[in-house]
Parts: structure tokens; C-alpha cells; sequence
């Protein structure tokens, strides 16, 4: 089973970017006042010479396809990169504003220009050199037995880690933290989960294909670059131990199915479980520098793996862990030591992985160091300066819309038990939904930074977002916590939240416009909300109830009719292939398809209820419908660098954009808005369309 994810917009369509609702600060419209008369959708885009039956995604993004150039800094653009670019205006004219006041250090408008200033001052990196890491440096060479290592490994551990999304599931520590409710019981502790790799994913190592054994040789090479650059002698035979290192902990790992598998995942473990099933490692001395040395109940979320981690721990000569822990050190803090490193990390994670030809420019990267270090002090000024009362009541309305037309598709379901339809439908009524930003700011009052300390600054925001994230266990679940920036173009679900979040950055064109008539709304946010909404009931998601506990609350002939539904839609998947020989995979990215299908379904249905039995408009020769439809197209149109693409297959529960926007294949109604007939070359018979909800 895949978990459900965030919905990563790593490319789409660049839009024609009309005054956002998000800039147009302290307007106080009405909910209805917003819904707008305009197209929405870009006739530009089009290349209305191909049948839509065809190739509905070249029909609706043909001419953008053939027009549109990648930036030297970017690997993909796309509709993600307009909402991003807008979102990237506003929050320079934010911190330029604050350039231009002096805001107290110890406020949270002070606090985002010293972390911003930090990061852009790169003559301060330079003068400084390695001296801000050297702290960290010795106290890794100090290192004299393996308990010593144990305590470094676990002063390491930080929250940078969920499980529950896909693409935040990897940590460059041997062990990653992430605090929640368990899995199948209804108490917040600490999941341990498996690390330790400087490439995205274990395949990347043990892979034989010959991109993967290029990114292999460069990765070596890039290690004992690193280690050069920064004064470490012996580089080069220090390279091989790291890598001989990581490539046993790739072996050690999880595979992408196994952690896909959450039923593999229900494990709670004590202190004394993971002395006696994972021997190697000190564990007493582990969870002490961890901070969890009082901690007596732990979700062994890669329960397979730890133990063969922790071997490795007791196996492996201290000198290879050293140097592990060393490079890593290094690694996980170029950007804010010396250019070179900074450079050289840019040639392997931005040239090599990606296909990026240029880094992107110091002060763009400055906004997301300042996003990932204090992240909600910035949301908040950006929220309460672009985010209006009236696009977050707009968009409120279409959740609950939304959600009206999902309740009404379950009761309809005709292979559905009424007391697997009931969970359902309870399910939806109680999911916490958050639209905009959090109702509670994150409190940076503790943290301590300057404008030229800017290794320091990250460590300490670090340690600090890991200290508050442990403050949870033990509590009562907090629902309505949040897990991205307001000012992230993004949204996500939260399965054992049972919520939803929708920052104010996506909350804007080319996904939402007040100014657009409802039809390209629907097609475009409103797909977005069914398509969350749906991941609680994707082939993951399904397995959490309405309290966000893992338990079976199908009934078996239920169960087994989602799970021939979601292979048909996995097989229509494995289909699509963007280079010869190279497949997306149906499996990997199904829970990702179920939710688009169902999400896109439930939007349709909202719609036409938001009508009132009326029929939409036509405007400028589109009919409602097709406007709907082209606007799904057109949010998913996607142009990215060959290597992007490959690594988007390898690693991402997310199908390439292009083929996403074929979801309208398996809805009926896409067939009578473009009159698709048999014959054309997307068409699918009736029984062949894959409904899942």
C-alpha cells in the first residue's frame, strides 16, 4: 500500500498570471462575491489542430509545449512555477520592506531578516570558511568507541522526516524522528524510521541501470570533492569508506514497497525491544543524546530495517562511521559554508540528479532557507498581507461543496456496504480542514539568531523545530496542526489527523481566480481539494479511520472490489511512457491516480450542485464542461529535463504531470464534452473506465 502524499505540483502550466486574490490585501468581498464571469482557462495554450480524444493533454497545452522553455536554474516549469513565482514577488516585497525598517531581532519580523540576511551575506560565509562547523567537526573526531558513536548518531536525529508523505520520507541521519499518533493506537509518540543515504533513495545505490551507475561514479566523486574542499584530509580514501558505508545501508534499507506497507508498519517498540531486536547499536546511549531517553514507546515505523542499521553500527569500523558522519555534517550544510561547497553541491544534487543547468539566485534561495528555518514567522506577515478574508472564505465554501458531492458519490456506490459506506461518510464529516495557514503560529521566542551567523542561525532553528516536535508525545493529538508554510504552493493530506491543509500560496492563479467563472475553479483548486479529500480514501488512506487510526473498517467483498478497481487503474498507468523503455509506474504512483480520479470526480459533481439544476455558461465558444475539463488539463501541463523526468519515475509517487492530466479518460462526463468517440485514441469503454469512487 502507498501512503497518501503531498501533492507535489512539480510542474504544470504557465498561465497568463491575472492580480491574484492574494494581492489584493484587506479586501473584505464576500465568499460569493468572488466567484467570477472571466474564461480561466488559456486559449493560448492550445493546439486545437489535435482531437481532444486523442490527446487530450496536447489539445489543451500543445502550443505551451512547443513554446515554453525551461529556465537554466529550474529542472520542470509549469503552473506550480507561476504560482511560485507570484508567491516569490510578494515575499520580496515583504523582506524588502523589512530591509527598510529595523524591526526588533527578537520579533518575528526581525528574526526573518536576520536568518534572510544571513544567507545572502556570502562574503561573511567566505571569511568565516569552515570555522562556524568545526565545533560540530571535532566533536564527530573526538569519537573514540562505538557508545561515543551511538550518542553522535542521536544528537543527530532531527524532525526532518514524515512517513506519511511520500515525498518527505528520507533523512541523511542513520535514524530519522517524526512525532504523531501511532498507527493503530490512539497516542502521540515518536516513529523511528530508517536514513542514512546522501542520494534520494536506496535504488540510486544498488540500481545496475546505466543512468543510475553515472550517478553512482558522480556521487563518489562529488563525496571526495566535499571532503577536499572543506580540509579533510585523506579525501579520497575517506570517499571509498563513505561510500562502501552507504552502500551496505542501502542494502540495509527498506525497499519503496515494503515502506509502502503500512500494515508491516503497526509496531511499537519499548527501549528494551529495540536492545533486544536491533543489537549493534547502544540504544541506551542513543535515545539519551535523542532526547528521548525517558521515552518507553516508539512506532518502529522500518522495524525490518533498524535492526540490520544497527548491525551495521556494531559491524562497520569506527573510522568509516567518522568519516560518515563527517561528509554528512558537511553535506547536509553546504549552502551556508564557503561557495565553493556550495557549488560543488549544486554540480551533483542540481546538475547531475535534475538536469538544472544554473543554481538558482542567491536571494530566491535566501526566501527558501528563510521557509525551511522559520517558516511561520514569514507566513504570517505573508498571509496577513496578500491572504484575504475573502479568498479563504471562497475557498472554504468549495471544501465543504466538495465534500457534499464525495458523501453523495458513496452513497451511490452500488459495490459499497451500507456499513462501510457509514465510515465513510463519517470520515469525511469530521476531517479538519485548513485552508489558508494555521489557526496557531509556531512560537520562535526561544530562538536565538543573527544576520552573520548563518550556520548557526540553521542549526539552532533546527534543534528548535525538533524540540517542539517532541514536546507533542504523550498529548492529545492535535488536529488542526499544520505541516507546510502558508507561503507554500502546495496541500496536503493528514491521515492519521484525519485533515487537510491548503496553504494561502496555492490559493492563487493559475489554480484559483476570483475573477474566473466557476468552471475553471472547479477544474483547477477544486480538483486540488477533491484530490485531498480523496486521499483518505486511496489505497492507503482507506486503511485510517475518521480518528486517524489504522484499523479495517471495510468489509471484505468491499476491500477486494476498491483493490480490483485500483489494479485497473495501476495497469492503465504502467502504460504511459515518456521515453522508450522508461514506464510510469502503476504501482507506485496509484495512490497518487486514485486520488486524482475520485478528487477529480467529486469537483465535477461539486459544480454542478453549485449550479442549483442550473446549466453553466458558455463563454467564448467553451461550454462549462469543457471549460471544467480543460482547466484540470492545463493545472497538470508539464515540461521538464530528461533527468528530472527519470528521477521522477525512479523515486516519486507522483505520475508526470502529462499523465495526470489523462485522468478525464476514466470520467464519463469528459466523453460528452468533447464528444469522444470510439476509435480515438484515449477512448476507454465504458467497463474499461476505472470509476473508484
Amino acid at each position: 500500500m502507498k501512503r497518501p502524499s503531498l501533492l507535489v505540483f512539480a510542474s504544470a502550466l504557465a498561465l497568463t498570471v491575472g492580480v491574484s486574490a492574494c494581492q489584493k490585501a484587506g479586501q473584505e468581498q464576500t465568499a460569493e462575491a468572488a466567484k467570477g464571469t472571466e474564461l480561466g482557462i488559456t486559449k493560448a495554450s492550445m493546439d486545437t489542430s489535435v482531437k481532444p480524444g486523442d490527446d487530450f493533454y496536447a489539445y489543451a497545452n500543445g502550443a505551451w509545449m512547443k513554446s515554453a522553455e525551461i529556465p537554466a536554474d529550474r529542472s520542470s516549469i509549469g503552473s506550480h512555477l507561476v504560482a511560485d513565482q507570484q508567491t516569490e514577488k510578494n515575499l520580496n516585497e515583504l523582506i524588502a520592506g523589512l530591509q527598510n525598517s529595523n524591526p526588533d531581532i527578537n520579533s518575528d519580523a526581525g528574526r526573518v531578516k536576520a536568518v534572510y540576511n544571513s544567507f545572502l551575506d556570502t562574503a561573511t560565509i567566505d571569511k568565516q570558511g569552515m570555522q562556524p562547523i568545526q565545533a560540530d567537526l571535532q566533536r564527530i573526531a573526538a569519537i573514540q568507541d562505538k557508545t561515543q558513536l551511538a550518542t553522535a548518531i542521536g544528537a543527530n536525529v532531527r524532525a526532518d522526516v514524515d512517513p506519511l508523505n511520500a515525498t518527505d520520507m528520507s533523512t541523511e541521519n542513520l535514524f530519522g524522528v517524526f512525532v504523531s499518533q501511532a498507527l493503530a493506537q490512539r497516542e502521540v509518540v515518536p516513529y523511528i524510521m530508517q536514513g542514512g543515504l546522501g542520494m534520494p533513495e536506496r535504488e540510486y545505490y544498488l540500481s545496475g541501470d546505466a543512468d543510475m551507475k553515472a550517478h553512482q561514479a558522480a556521487y563518489r566523486k562529488y563525496v571526495a570533492d566535499v571532503l577536499t574542499a572543506a580540509g579533510i584530509p585523506d579525501a579520497a580514501a575517506k570517499a571509498q569508506n563513505i561510500w562502501n558505508l552507504e552502500l551496505k545501508i542501502a542494502q540495509a534499507q527498506a525497499t519503496r514497497e515494503e515502506r509502502d506497507d503500512w500494515s508491516k508498519a503497526t509496531q511499537i517498540w519499548s527501549q528494551d525491544d529495540f536492545a533486544k531486536k536491533a543489537p549493534g547499536l547502544d540504544w541506551k546511549a542513543f535515545f539519551a543524546a535523542a532526547q528521548l531517553g525517558n521515552q518507553q514507546k516508539f512506532e518502529a515505523f522500518d522495524a525490518g530495517a533498524i535492526p540490520k542499521l544497527a548491525a551495521l553500527v556494531g559491524s562497520e569500523p569506527l573510522d568509516s562511521w567518522k568519516d560518515w558522519l563527517t561528509f554528512h555534517q558537511i553535506n547536509q550544510n553546504t549552502a551556508v559554508l564557503p561557495t565553493k561547497l556550495d557549488q560543488l553541491s549544486f554540480a551533483f544534487n542540481g546538475q547531475e540528479l535534475t538536469g538544472a543547468e544554473q543554481p538558482r539566485p542567491r536571494d530566491k534561495r535566501a526566501i527558501g532557507f528563510v521557509n525551511a528555518n522559520v517558516g511561520d514567522a514569514l507566513g504570517k506577515l505573508y498571509t496577513d498581507k496578500y491572504f484575504p478574508a475573502s479568498a479563504k472564505a471562497a475557498i472554504q465554501e468549495m471544501v465543504k461543496n466538495i465534500k457534499d458531492a464525495f458523501v453523495r458519490r458513496i452513497d451511490t456506490l452500488a459495490w459499497m456496504a451500507p456499513s462501510t459506506k457509514e465510515e465513510a461518510k463519517k470520515k469525511v464529516a469530521s476531517m479538519t480542514v485548513g485552508v489558508g495557514y494555521p489557526d496557531k503560529w509556531t512560537d520562535y521566542s526561544s530562538l536565538n539568531v543573527a544576520a552573520d551567523t548563518a550556520y548557526a542561525n540553521k542549526q539552532a532553528a533546527e534543534k528548535l523545530r525538533y524540540t517542539q516536535q517532541l514536546a507533542k508525545i504523550g498529548k492529545p493529538l492535535d488536529t488542526g496542526e499544520w505541516w507546510m508554510n502558508a507561503q507554500l504552493v502546495n496541500a496536503v493530506n493528514l491521515p492519521v489527523q484525519n485533515g487537510l491543509n491548503f496553504p494561502a500560496a496555492i490559493l492563487q492563479p493559475p489554480f484559483y481566480d476570483p475573477k474566473a467563472e466557476a468552471a475553471f475553479n472547479y477544474g483547477a483548486i477544486g480538483a486540488v481539494i477533491g484530490h485531498e479529500i480523496s486521499h483518505s480514501f486511496d489505497d492507503a488512506g482507506a486503511q485510517f479511520d475518521s480518528t486517524g487510526l489504522m484499523r479495517n473498517w471495510w468489509t471484505p467483498q468491499d476491500f477486494t472490489t476498491f483493490r480490483q478497481h485500483s489494479k485497473a487503474l495501476s495497469d492503465q498507468f504502467d502504460t504511459y511512457e515518456p521515453y522508450p523503455g522508461l514506464h510510469v509506474k502503476g504501482m507506485l504512483t496509484l495512490g497518487e491516480n486514485i486520488a486524482d480520479v475520485a478528487g477529480l470526480q467529486a469537483a465535477y459533481d461539486a459544480y454542478h450542485a453549485s449550479l442549483g439544476g442550473k446549466e453553466g455558461p458558455t463563454i467564448d465558444g467553451f461550454t462549462a464542461d469543457q471549460r471544467f475539463f480543460l482547466a484540470y488539463a492545463q493545472s497538470w501541463a508539464t515540461k521538464m529535463r530528461e533527468a528530472a523526468m527519470r528521477q521522477r519515475i525512479a523515486t516519486d509517487g507522483h505520475a508526470p504531470g502529462q499523465y495526470r492530466a489523462l485522468t478525464v479518460r476514466n470520467i464519463d462526463a469528459w466523453y460528452k464534452a468533447f464528444n469522444v468517440q470510439p476509435g480515438e485514441k484515449l477512448y476507454l469503454a465504458p467497463e474499461k473506465r476505472v470509476p473508484i469512487y
